[in-house]
């Protein structure tokens, strides 16, 4: 059995694990919005829509909804923001074409072209990158915090140093695997 670190280092070394985790909680959630073969409302979760003199998110100024696994529909609370809804959402990157009939805005989901899956490949992967990069920020941060800690002895760092290291590996391993998940769910026909 590993002897227990001294009582800073185990600060550090829960620090450095919350970090992570929030890392790879981002990820998952930034990987919600990317587009797949069926309508999900979290794809339009980062739409944003000018109204009353502010860039909003959607789902502050209107209600989202799929009905059909092929059919996203917006219904606005204010009836004014329907043409600021459809600009928002055609000023997104999601490649979405609404349909307005005055009351509700209708998404169609067209079925995902070759091309476009491999471009949302690489929006996942720098989804993961980017939280690869806050992982590996989270590890250096704890490193140097566990060097600075006095009146611990040099084991019990190395010993802490390890378990960040180790906690490091397990979060990219994480992401790694929720890269696979999406990826096969967007290239899947």
């Amino acid at each position: 059995m590993t002897p227990a670190p001294a009582a800073g280092l185990s600060d550090h070394l829960k620090h450095a694990k919350q970090l992570m985790d929030k890392a790879v909680e981002a990820v998952k959630r930034e990987f919600t919005t990317v587009r797949t073969g069926k309508a999900t409302t979290a794809l339009l979760d980062l739409v944003r829509v000018e109204a009353y003199g502010n860039e909003m998110p959607l789902t502050q100024v209107a209600s989202v909804a799929a009905p059909e696994p092929k059919l996203l529909t917006v219904q606005p609370w204010d009836k004014t923001l329907m043409k600021a809804v459809e600009k928002g959402i055609l000023a997104s990157d999601l490649g979405l074409t609404p349909s307005n009939d005055g009351n509700v805005i209708r998404i169609p989901l067209p079925p995902l072209t070759e091309e476009r899956r491999r471009e949302l490949v690489k929006v996942i992967h720098k989804f993961a990158e980017e939280g690869r990069v806050a992982i590996r920020h989270a590890r250096t941060e704890t490193m140097t915090r566990i060097k600075k800690t006095e009146h611990v002895s040099s084991d019990d760092q190395k010993h802490a140093e390890k378990e960040v290291q180790k906690l490091h590996d397990e979060h990219l391993k994480s992401i790694d695997a929720a890269v696979k998940g999406k990826e096969a769910e967007v290239m899947e026909v």
